[in-house]
């Protein structure tokens, strides 16, 4: 492929950025009550950078590639929050009930009093920021092995707690979506900076 002459590269640099602040501010807007359409656009809009990153390989720039980590680096922690969130709403149909910071009530028995409830995965949101920051920076800096560790330590510390079923079903596909956005975020981030 022949290499994209510098005014090209610093243009398709600065779409790629700006999709990134769209993306983080369609996911801020978001955080409280995640719907739909704004999480498909964002999605859209992150597939169409990843392919202008792909296919045009844009030249690296610092004076473009600083802010754009940054945002990017935001648009993947804080944006995943909303996206995760959808997909689990999606996934569970709303069945499963969840706390303030991510956890899950769990009823012990199908008849058992509404009062009993335990509450599982805690910290579930506080656990989806820094599994998509490290994400992120483990692609963005090149060293995607690191994810295998991010997993690990998830599984590790979330195992006593994957005896319900619940929890496993939310495990998979909060971890599974959450790893998706970063990851998609990470790559637009590597390949715009060379």
């Amino acid at each position: 492929m022949s290499p994209v002459d510098p005014l090209t590269s610093a243009v398709l640099s600065a779409i790629i950025g700006i999709v990134l602040l769209v993306v983080l501010v369609l996911s801020l807007l978001g955080v409280r009550r995640p719907s739909t359409p704004p999480m498909v656009l964002c999605a859209v809009l992150l597939v169409a950078a990843v392919t202008i990153a792909i296919v045009v390989r844009p030249i690296a720039m610092p004076a473009i590639g600083v802010p754009m980590t940054v945002i990017g680096i935001g648009a993947a922690t804080l944006g995943g929050n909303p996206f995760t969130r959808r997909a689990l709403d999606i996934a569970t149909g709303k069945r499963v009930r969840e706390t303030e910071d991510g956890g899950i009530l769990i009823v012990a028995a199908q008849h058992a009093d509404p009062a009993h409830v335990r509450t599982l995965m805690r910290g579930g949101t506080v656990i989806g920021y820094l599994e998509r920051i490290c994400t992120v920076l483990a692609i963005a800096v090149g060293f995607p092995e690191a994810i295998a560790a991010i997993i690990a330590v998830k599984g590790i510390g979330r195992f006593p707690e994957l005896a319900e079923a619940e929890a496993r079903e939310r495990f998979i596909i909060g971890t599974l979506a959450s790893l998706l956005w970063a990851g998609a975020i990470g790559l637009i981030v590597r390949l715009s900076l060379g």
